[in-house]
């Protein structure tokens, strides 16, 4: 590979795409605006239009594809089935979240919220964020969370 290769290749790189790429799309299937991209409408385009507008407010329903009975019955249960499934880790968490083990971080992460709301509240913004004691809470409720966890999965 020459310089001159290199010079081409970090040149196509660079330059900037031909400006018929960049065009807004024109048409489309909107009975609000021309076809044309213009704001001005033809009378073919105006009447047609009115009647795309008009069929619109037909009382039909339309296609239903979930229609068939049985189809119904096994989307309900799979719902049903997706509704019992709950993450034994995420309970676990918020239990020790709440429990006396993590009172302290808890404490120290709620007082935080309180001083920032306040700041914000008053200031219009705050000086401090509570990102510490947010993974402090965090930590201590991964820690007391896992042997439990860990427990349960066996």
């Amino acid at each position: 590979m020459g310089i001159t290769d290199f010079f081409s290749a970090a040149w196509d790189t660079f330059a900037l795409p031909s400006a018929d790429a960049e065009a807004p799309p024109q048409g489309g299937t909107s009975t609000q605006t021309p076809a044309s991209g213009t704001d001005e409408e033809s009378s073919e385009e105006a009447e047609v239009n009115k009647q795309d507008a008009k069929s619109g407010e037909s009382d039909e329903q339309g296609h239903r594809p979930s229609d068939g009975g049985d189809d119904e019955d096994e989307a309900e249960e799979e719902e049903e089935d997706e509704e019992e499934l709950v993450d034994p880790k995420e309970t676990l968490e918020e239990e020790c979240r709440n429990s006396k083990e993590c009172h302290g971080p808890k404490h120290h992460y709620d007082e935080c919220v309180e001083r920032v709301t306040g700041q914000i509240d008053n200031d219009g913004k705050a000086s401090e964020d509570c990102v510490e004691e947010f993974f402090h809470l965090v930590h201590c409720a991964t820690a007391c969370a896992a042997p439990k966890l860990f427990a349960q999965l066996k």
